[in-house]
């Protein structure tokens, strides 16, 4: 199954591939400071490939707090965050923000909520390496079928 999603003004789209047969989709809200006030939920899945593509990348500002091993990837022209990455080991894992998909529907959604107050950075890591997509791949702008991570 292939979704598509992208932030509001499209400078900042992304494909997520999940395995056939995917029945239900995680989306978990967030309750940090940070995705409480962006209405941030996502979902990944170790199994799943993401596929990123900025039409400007330099319209794409990377914001961190905190343990500063997640990035928000913002896009400068609407405000959206529809991606977060984390570099585990030398490896880009990502989580994408259901509310930017275009394409999923509704009753594949399963909404949950999740703290990780108190979550030292190395269970942090863990556990994103864990449930976060692992085969994640930039496409540069103009370039079809390259990557970069």
């Amino acid at each position: 199954m292939q979704i598509s999603g992208s932030c509001h003004c499209g400078n900042i789209s992304f494909l997520l591939t999940l395995e056939p047969g995917t029945v239900e989709i995680p989306a978990r809200a967030c309750s940090c400071s940070f995705c409480v006030k962006h209405g941030g939920v996502w979902t990944g899945s170790p199994t799943a490939k993401l596929q990123v593509r900025t039409r400007g990348p330099d319209q794409v500002n990377p914001y961190r707090f905190g343990t500063r091993t997640a990035e928000f990837h913002v896009c400068r022209q609407c405000g959206v965050v529809p991606v977060v990455t984390s570099t585990i080991g030398g490896r880009v894992h990502a989580v994408v923000s259901v509310n930017a998909m275009d394409d999923a529907a509704a009753s594949l959604l399963r909404r949950s909520e999740a703290s990780f107050d108190g979550e030292g950075e190395g269970e942090r890591l863990e556990r994103r390496a864990r449930h976060w997509i692992a085969d994640v791949h930039f496409v540069e702008p103009g370039i079809t079928g390259s990557s970069a991570a």
